[in-house]
């Protein structure tokens, strides 16, 4: 029998199980099990079910002993800046309140009176966004202080979830610094930074590197499961597991990582938390082997993912893209990070709005969606040729959004350098990679990231 790893990848909108195993020197993968996911308004905030979610991660854990496929590594990656609090006995206190939520806008002229937006990524060097974690605790101390007030530990949301495995509280790295307190040199959290904030500070422990070990599970779990396992940090933040899945060792390759949300990077050695960096919205998140996936954040599919459901299940993605074919382009177009797309109770009509129409055409509507993706695409290419300080290549397309042909294909017409679509399943990829590296199935992430360009298809556009 192979031994097996089990990748548990959760995204905004849905969750997967997938077990991976090497076999004649590839990695196979398979999903074992899916779980929807999504924030639903609570105590007037859109929050994450954070119960539900614990409860999933379990149901899919024991189907891997109902389809005797039983593995002996696991770990957990999900979106960043989210948290859960927990009492000193290990209970959660309050709602674990979403990044959508309208709460975080507040509170950001609050840190800023505090730090100021160029002090704060000269420490931290994150793209400034009102729902960073740094913004959202200040949205707490301003509304919900006694959350605070009682609060014993800050985990995020797979440290929380590895929490009720284990038992064992660890804050791992790449998922805290995409909320700007980790301090950039140190690679820790900025423990001067949040003392000015006034964020308790007992909150903040040690923080663990991809390929960590978190520990085994609880005797409760074990039962509940039927097994055990040894469960090891991947990059915990999603966009951190994709990109350790790019299938080049290229160091001039750009990646974009794309999905509900789509991230545009490169990796560096070394940060540029220059004025000229932060004015191009680049950010520095922790990577694999303390890399930094230095990119932009970009709102990504998340907006045709709205407009879909807003049509009640009407048209299917491919219905959507059809459409916008048939149009071919249009005189409209949408700054897709603009934050009347983050949360609208209408995509269309926040589309419509933006562009000064009524009623636009469905086809020419998502025409619209698409083209102004691309464009922020070719833009963000360029800011980041401009910046880089080496030859960038080639763009590399990881995630989901790698099958949508048309917008690569958009994409690809706009910009001077190839454009490679794959693997689909990067995140659970880079999520099975960091624990095969922990136990010694691949001795660098060159050999690691060698076995995914010889195991996944990958197409030039």
């Amino acid at each position: 029998m192979p031994t097996y790893y089990l990748a548990i990848d959760i995204g905004a909108s849905s969750g997967r199980h997938i077990l991976g195993w090497i076999e004649n020197g590839k990695i196979m993968i398979e999903e074992v099990y899916r779980f929807a996911n999504g924030m639903t308004e609570k105590n007037g905030h859109l929050c994450w079910d954070h119960e539900s979610l614990a409860a999933s991660v379990i149901a899919g854990m024991k189907r891997c002993k109902e389809i005797g496929k039983i593995p002996s590594y696991m770990g957990i990656d999900t979106w960043g800046v989210d948290y859960v609090l927990l009492d000193s006995e290990g209970n959660v206190i309050g709602d674990a309140i979403g990044y959508r939520d309208a709460r975080n806008a507040l509170a950001m002229p609050e840190v800023d009176k505090i730090v100021s937006k160029e002090e704060l990524y000269e420490r931290t060097g994150i793209q400034r966004l009102d729902y960073n974690t740094v913004f959202q605790l200040m949205a707490d101390k301003m509304h919900r202080p006694e959350t605070l007030k009682y609060a014993d530990k800050l985990l995020m949301i797979p440290d929380y979830l590895g929490f009720v495995l284990t038992g064992i509280a660890h804050q791992e790295y790449t998922n805290a610094t995409t909320g700007a307190l980790v301090n950039l040199s140190t690679g820790e959290w900025d423990m001067e930074l949040i003392e000015k904030l006034g964020y308790p500070k007992k909150l903040f422990g040690k923080l663990s590197m991809p390929c960590d070990t978190l520990g085994t599970l609880t005797d409760k779990i074990k039962a509940e499961v039927g097994y055990d396992l040894t469960v090891i940090h991947p990059a915990s933040h999603d966009t951190g597991s994709a990109v350790l899945a790019m299938p080049t060792n290229s160091e001039n390759a750009i990646y974009l990582s794309s999905g509900t949300w789509s991230l545009m990077g490169i990796e560096r050695l070394t940060p540029d938390a220059t004025i000229a960096s932060m004015e191009k919205s680049f950010t520095h998140e922790g990577g694999v082997d303390h890399r930094f996936r230095y990119l932009t954040n970009i709102m990504g599919l998340w907006i045709i993912q709205s407009i879909k459901k807003e049509l009640g299940g009407k048209y299917s993605f491919n219905d959507l893209c059809n459409l916008a074919m048939e149009v071919g382009d249009t005189k409209y177009r949408i700054n897709v990070n603009d934050s009347s797309f983050l949360a609208p109770k209408s995509m269309i009509k926040a589309i419509n709005d933006y562009c000064g129409t009524e009623d636009m055409p469905l086809g020419e509507l998502v025409c619209c969606v698409y083209h102004s993706l691309a464009d922020y695409y070719a833009k963000t290419i360029a800011d980041l040729k401009s910046i880089a300080g080496r030859p960038l290549d080639a763009l590399h397309i990881i995630g989901g959004g790698s099958k949508d042909d048309y917008l690569s294909q958009l994409t690809a017409a706009l910009i001077d350098i190839p454009v490679y679509a794959g693997p689909t399943e990067a995140t659970a990829i880079g999520n099975l990679l960091a624990q095969m590296l922990a136990t010694d199935v691949f001795t660098s992430i060159n050999d690691a990231r060698e076995a995914v360009f010889n195991s996944f298809d990958v197409k030039k556009i």
